[in-house]
């Protein structure tokens, strides 16, 4: 049976189960299915996006499941080419009725874009949703020290999130402890790394070993031990709940320690870098 899920205080007075179920790279045929299947394995966090194109399908299986929508955490996010204070509060409107919601529990700036200088305004709409109960939270993904400070400097709000790639092999140390400095959750997308090498690492294999645990349940409790929210993606039943009972495993500061040695810095990173990606 699995446990309670932890949660993650925002600095707004809200939370977040620290474990969810993202659907990136899932159809909005499949993300129905998906989801429905997450939500009875126990999850009642969804994380989706615009440019998934699966917020339909999202919202179908939120309304179908028979759990109360106010059981139900969800999170969207505006798209690069969406961004801007009127494009932005049109994007979010779209999205709402694509999901089928009067509001979403987190509304999220999907990537910093820097060179666009899009993002404050972009931002300054996310603050309005908020004010107009369209969006309950507000954060970032894939945003700098430096942006998040911007916003912060330009609007007097901070967010209460940065969802962002970060896994065992590209942990995000600095950007984590200015977080947590400023009371800005941390949340791992990718949180299994890329291509399977990283839960074929001689050292994760070992530790699962250890515990008698899948490869993933062991980065996913790394994960939840470092205090980050967490959302892997599978649409395997099986997978499904074994990534959720993850949060049965408890690491042992030995364990840690040798998921820690990983790190790989920059070179780790498998995606974009957020301080100069410019892409639609």
């Amino acid at each position: 049976m699995i446990q309670t899920i932890p949660q993650t205080n925002f600095h707004d007075g809200n939370c977040i189960d620290q474990i969810g179920y993202g659907v990136w790279k899932v159809s909005d045929t499949d993300a129905e299915i998906a989801v429905g299947k997450a939500l009875k394995a126990g999850y009642r966090h969804i994380d989706t996006a615009r440019i998934y194109g699966n917020e339909d399908g999202v919202g179908r299986a939120i309304a179908n499941s028979g759990i109360p929508r106010g059981e139900i955490f969800v999170t969207t996010k505006v798209w690069n080419s969406d961004q801007g204070y009127d494009k932005t509060l049109a994007a979010a409107e779209a999205s709402l009725e694509r999901l089928g919601m009067g509001h979403v529990d987190l509304y999220l700036i999907h990537w910093l874009q820097p060179q666009r200088g899009t993002y404050v305004d972009t931002w300054k709409a996310l603050i309005q949703l908020q004010k107009e109960e369209k969006a309950t939270s507000i954060g970032v993904c894939n945003f700098t020290i430096e942006a998040m400070e911007e916003l912060y400097e330009h609007t007097g709000v901070r967010p209460v999130i940065n969802q962002v790639e970060t896994h065992p092999y590209f942990p995000q140390a600095e950007l984590r402890a200015y977080e947590a400095k400023h009371g800005i959750a941390h949340e791992s997308w990718s949180p299994l790394g890329h291509g399977g090498k990283l839960l074929t690492d001689p050292v994760i294999l070992a530790v699962a070993q250890k515990h008698e645990a899948s490869a993933a349940q062991v980065v996913i409790a790394w994960h939840l031990a470092l205090g980050s929210v967490v959302i892997p993606k599978s649409v395997t039943d099986s997978r499904i709940i074994e990534n959720l009972e993850a949060i049965e495993l408890k690491l042992d500061d030995e364990d840690l320690a040798a998921i820690n040695g990983l790190d790989r810095g920059p070179e780790g990173r498998i995606s974009a870098d957020p301080a100069t990606s410019d892409f639609e």
